[in-house]
């Protein structure tokens, strides 16, 4: 028999929107993405590994969780994924697909990142057969905004059709990720009004809240825009019924209480899949998903066979009708960040249980958030108590994670299997945090001690 044909993959990343669309429940114009899911197929569920940039993408790319990878700290202080293990664009060249990447990622350290020849060493040793990157179309090239990333797509796309091979096109945009600006790099996008602004029930209703949650609008808008002209190039090039496109980020949006934690607001990711006459028809997926799975789907669409030794598991039978185990659970983690915060989490449907190593601030706000005007704004309910050292949340009664049911007697035995997975985890997994405190990488500790002097004079 004729083996079947294989589809392209065009994967759109972009950094720290979790779930924070009009499909998803919030007020926020997102009318592409709304269209494209309503066409498509929606994740209700899917999850990230880890609530900060690297180790989450880290993740996509291996199939493993990120100290099973390596990669538990931002790649841009040094940290990297560990010599040996395989990267994503490795599996699909091996499967005959040509491998691309347009924009920015997030994966491989870049010393320093204004280099364009730093640039394509770092993306090659991800594995891409091709970089283009968009540096001489945006002001500052790490961030490869997504303008750029479509203009460069749409240059480029005819000799990936022509090519006698199938086509796994990686974008990277900034998404909305910070610093939040109403010019941010020269590139204009308008804010909605604050006083607009449905305030999400975990923050407080303050106005420098509101104002970061009106650039987060903005942001999101004008990426919104470019994926509708993405959508509608691949439907103008006649691409849509042999090419799946995924829209999807890394982690939750950057504001206190989501990004750099392990609550839900931090965890949720967007997931949204189309291909014209196969994975159509405007679908709600509510299965469990992690991103650590992304990989092993992938390589199964390719026509390949997902290793064993991943952490990640193929979704692909869930999407055509298959026999499928869903998952009862899914871990997340975090360790460094541009500060050492040590947690590990698992979740269900139905509860989540979090470990908080050391004596550390109740809510850890990452540098970007810290340094917005959120960040002040709740300081002290973040930094003037301490976290507890377990946390449990009942998601059907506490959706927004607020009341620690932890020693509530009628939760006993759920906190005990809960702390069981995560011991049992963390043992099976060899993780470093068993070892005691993970030390920073050396690029790390050498800024580290930099900021430090500053400080002290």
């Amino acid at each position: 028999m004729p083996r079947p044909q294989r589809p392209n993959i065009i994967h759109l990343i972009s950094h720290d929107m979790g779930r924070y669309l009009g499909c998803y429940g919030h007020r926020v114009a997102t009318p592409n993405y709304d269209r494209i899911a309503a066409m498509g197929t929606r994740f209700e569920n899917c999850f990230c590994t880890a609530a900060q940039c690297s180790p989450s993408r880290g993740s996509i790319m291996t199939g493993l969780y990120p100290h099973n990878n390596g990669l538990i700290g931002l790649s841009h202080i040094g940290w990297s994924i560990n010599d040996g293990v395989r990267r994503l664009p490795e599996y699909l060249n091996e499967l005959g697909y040509e491998t691309c990447l347009i924009g920015g990622h997030h994966e491989a350290p870049i010393q320093p990142q204004e280099d364009a020849a730093s640039r394509r060493a770092a993306v090659a040793s991800l594995g891409y057969r091709h970089f283009i990157d968009t540096a001489d179309i945006t002001p500052v090239p790490k961030y490869n905004y997504i303008g750029a990333c479509y203009r460069k797509l749409e240059e480029n796309l005819d000799r990936f059709c022509q090519a006698d091979a199938p086509f796994f096109i990686n974008i990277g945009t900034p998404g909305a990720h910070r610093e939040y600006s109403d010019n941010r790099y020269g590139i204009l996008f308008e804010p909605d009004n604050a006083r607009k602004i449905d305030v999400p029930p975990y923050l407080p209703d303050r106005e420098p809240i509101r104002q970061d949650l009106a650039c987060l609008h903005g942001l999101i808008k004008r990426e919104d825009e470019y994926v509708g002209r993405i959508f509608e190039l691949l439907d103008t090039r006649g691409l849509l019924g042999n090419t799946l496109l995924v829209l999807t980020t890394d982690h939750g949006i950057a504001m206190p209480r989501a990004k750099g934690t392990c609550y839900d607001p931090g965890l949720g990711t967007f997931l949204i899949l189309y291909m014209k006459g196969r994975f159509e028809g405007g679908g709600v997926r509510r299965e469990l998903i992690s991103n650590v799975d992304l990989l092993p789907t992938y390589i199964e669409l390719a026509g390949g066979t997902p290793p064993a030794t991943l952490d990640g598991r193929s979704f692909l039978p869930l999407l055509q009708g298959r026999p499928y185990q869903k998952r009862d659970h899914v871990f997340a983690e975090m360790t460094w960040h541009d500060q050492y915060n040590p947690m590990r989490a698992v979740r269900t449907e139905r509860l989540k249980y979090v470990r908080n190593f050391g004596k550390r601030p109740k809510v850890y706000l990452p540098l970007d958030v810290f340094m917005g005007r959120a960040g002040p704004a709740v300081f002290e309910d973040c930094y003037y108590h301490c976290r507890e050292a377990e946390e449990l949340y009942d998601l059907t009664q506490d959706r927004w994670e607020q009341r620690n049911v932890m020693a509530d007697a009628a939760y006993s035995h759920d906190a005990a299997r809960l702390r069981a997975l995560v011991d049992n985890w963390m043992r099976d997994t060899n993780d470093p945090l068993l070892a005691g405190d993970v030390l920073a990488c050396p690029e790390q500790q050498r800024q580290l001690t930099a900021r430090n002097r500053y400080n002290n004079g």
